[in-house]
């Protein structure tokens, strides 16, 4: 790897504002490696992923052009337990290996890896420090209802999916909290960059 890169881990659980912090990031000049969007691409007609995915799940979680149907996918491991750990089993290695492919051939010295299950695959042994974006339970959860129009108990399944706010704040280096308006998580962020010394002009 590049001599004094820095790689941060980017970490929170769904409707905490990830995306929001992970996107100002990026506006602001740095690189941010989604792993939401790896996830999507190790899944693309005819991946491996893909393949694994029909293999373990069947072919009717495919449209019919040939493409995954993740609504269906979802719906039948956000439901259970055991089919959601089945699915990251098949997925969680290629989407490591695509993420360090991509932090190798990067020419940056900082490098953002954008995961809301960075410690659930690991990826926290792969970066430098890790921030963590968090809110409180109960706004969380009124967000992702009303973000994907979906009703309680569909927004519950889908936060007991993934590992508790706790959990995360606990082993997180930086906490990001975002009970607040957008412009109070932007001032936060900037905050930490500066303080940090990595608020600077890109090359």
């Amino acid at each position: 790897m590049k001599p004094n890169r820095k790689i941060i881990g980017l970490t929170g659980n769904i409707a905490s504002g990830k995306s929001t912090v992970s996107k100002y990031l990026i506006e602001k000049g740095y690189e941010v490696i989604d792993a939401d969007l790896v996830a999507r691409e190790v899944v693309e007609v005819d991946s491996k992923g893909l393949i694994l995915i029909v293999e373990n799940f069947g072919k009717e979680i495919l449209n019919e052009d040939g493409s995954l149907d993740r609504k269906k996918l979802g719906s039948i491991v956000f439901s259970d337990k055991n089919k959601l750990s089945e699915l990251n089993n098949l997925l969680h290695p290629l989407i490591r290996n695509e993420i360090l492919n991509r932090i190798k051939n990067s020419t940056e010295q900082i490098v953002f890896v954008d995961a809301a299950l960075l410690y659930e695959t690991n990826l926290d042994k792969i970066v430098d420090e890790v921030w963590c974006v968090a809110l409180d339970d109960d706004i969380r959860l009124d967000r992702l209802m009303k973000r994907d129009n979906i009703d309680k108990s569909d927004a519950l399944n889908r936060i007991d999916s993934q590992g508790s706010n706790e959990s995360k704040i606990k082993k997180a280096d930086i906490i990001i909290m975002n009970n607040l308006e957008t412009e109070d998580l932007y001032n936060r962020v900037d905050e930490i960059l500066n303080v940090m010394g990595l608020d600077k002009p890109k090359s």
